[in-house]
């Protein structure tokens, strides 16, 4: 038979600006926010519906919602009355569902599919609700999951209504309930607020259902995967989660990381085999490292930023580094050389191109196997547009250049040292953009006699 259809409340309204103008929830890791994860994690679920339950006012958290998941809807908690109140907030998409209910927040970005996926398995297996706990290493505040001799879950004890006893239990509640239970949302109303916040906990929903003779259950995950997020700090300690287990996962999966904890990846870093990283790498969103790339120590790469979403790939056997950037756009081509302090934007390097040292390529194409000299730089920007430059194959660029925009090198011309190239120049042919020397026999001399004659 197939599985019920399933609904996903997801609470995001939750309090905490974590001192900042930016809901919480919006705060990223790895470049992607609290709540884009979780909505991930989702996905594999395939939901029918899903449910995004906010605070007033917090539209900039329904508008991610509706970028990460078009199919969203939106329903607005007016007061913040407890857990269970949050889901009556998406009442509407409860009444009248037959099939099973997830309930999820917004603030747990480390929370994986395969989780949710046990959660749902243990529903199948016949338990009416499935609670995700945790062993906590210091379980004060959360609330304790008290089970009976054969494992099964009896109820959920917050930890301002424990008893001394039921705070040794270190079996703690994470938040994150499944339900297959009959009008959900009927039995959620029947929820009473006699606690010592007297507040609506969802937790009672465990006891009312068992009384109404339905099974709970327990499913069992790592407390750093429920980790929410409250501070700063705790933003942080998430990011070095999800960093450690993105590197490991990288290198299972090919790639050298020479010293993996000084190596930042994003959301969605795509790497090949055989890549190595060195050292002190830093890698943004929109980011596609093909087979046997070496990315040498100190480089920024970054495909994609504010509303620059170009994307960015390093085809196979280029070399980038040290000390390079990359920036939105740019494409660099198979075995090209990017090296120290080169910053490319927005430009494509074809195979075998060169620019070793010291250069800026933006709004251009590189053509295959030519080369930039130290210095060179395209000069893209007018002050109010941007413009391109494009350099054939084979064509030699020498050092110190400046390639005025819009412009076209020839293939396999040549650009000598020092010029301003504000013309196209044909292919195969010469230009040289510079004053004349002047050379004065002796004036060094003249002039240093001058100047301490005068001191």
């Amino acid at each position: 038979m197939p599985a019920p259809l399933l609904t996903v409340v997801l609470a995001a309204g939750l309090g905490t600006r974590m001192r900042s103008a930016t809901p919480k929830v919006l705060h990223k890791i790895a470049g992607r926010t609290m709540l884009g994860h979780v909505l991930d994690a989702v996905r594999v679920m395939t939901p029918e519906r899903l449910a995004l339950v906010v605070g007033p006012g917090m539209e900039d958290v329904a508008a991610e919602g509706r970028a990460a998941a078009p199919a969203v809807e939106t329903y607005i908690q007016a007061e913040r009355r407890g857990t269970a109140d949050a889901v009556l907030a998406a009442a509407a998409a409860l009444d009248g569902h037959a099939g099973d209910v997830m309930v999820l927040y917004g603030d747990t970005p480390l929370l994986t599919p395969e989780t949710l996926s046990r959660m749902r398995a243990a529903l199948e297996q016949g338990a009416g609700v499935v609670v995700l706990g945790f062993e906590a290493a210091d379980p004060t505040g959360y609330g304790r999951l008290l089970t009976d001799a054969g494992g099964g879950l009896v109820a959920i004890r917050e930890h301002a209504d424990a008893s001394e006893a039921e705070r040794q239990i270190r079996l703690c509640n994470s938040g994150v309930m499944a339900f297959r239970v009959r009008g959900l949302a009927a039995l959620l109303r029947r929820i009473g607020s006699s606690n010592a916040k007297g507040e609506l906990y969802l937790t009672d929903a465990v006891e009312l259902a068992r009384s109404d003779g339905y099974a709970a259950r327990v499913v069992v995950c790592s407390e750093e995967e429920v980790l929410g997020i409250n501070d700063r700090s705790q933003l942080a300690a998430a990011e070095a989660i999800w960093q450690r287990r993105r590197r490991i996962e990288a290198m299972r999966n090919g790639a050298s990381l020479v010293a993996p904890e000084t190596v930042w990846l994003s959301y969605d870093t795509m790497i090949g085999r055989d890549v190595l990283i060195e050292p002190n790498v830093v890698i943004g969103p929109g980011v596609t490292i093909e087979d046997r790339v070496t990315i040498r120590a100190n480089c920024h790469i970054v495909g994609i930023h504010g509303k620059d979403r170009a994307g960015l790939r390093i085809r196979e056997g280029a070399i980038i580094g040290p000390f390079a950037r990359l920036r939105p756009g740019a494409d660099i081509g198979t075995d090209v050389h990017v090296g120290n302090f080169v910053e490319v934007k927005n430009a494509v390097m074809e195979a075998g191109a060169k620019a070793n040292h010291l250069a800026y390529i933006g709004d251009g194409r590189v053509g295959a196997d030519a080369n930039i000299g130290a210095g060179t730089i395209f000069c893209n920007y007018d002050g109010y547009e941007k413009h391109h430059t494009d350099v054939g194959a084979g064509a030699f660029v020498g050092s110190n250049s400046a390639l005025v925009a819009p412009v076209k090198i020839g293939d396999g011309a040549y650009v000598g040292s020092g010029s301003v190239i504000t013309k196209d120049v044909p292919a195969d042919a010469l230009a040289v953009g510079r004053a004349p020397q002047e050379t004065r026999e002796g004036w060094a001399a003249k002039y240093r006699a001058r100047r301490q004659r005068r001191k």
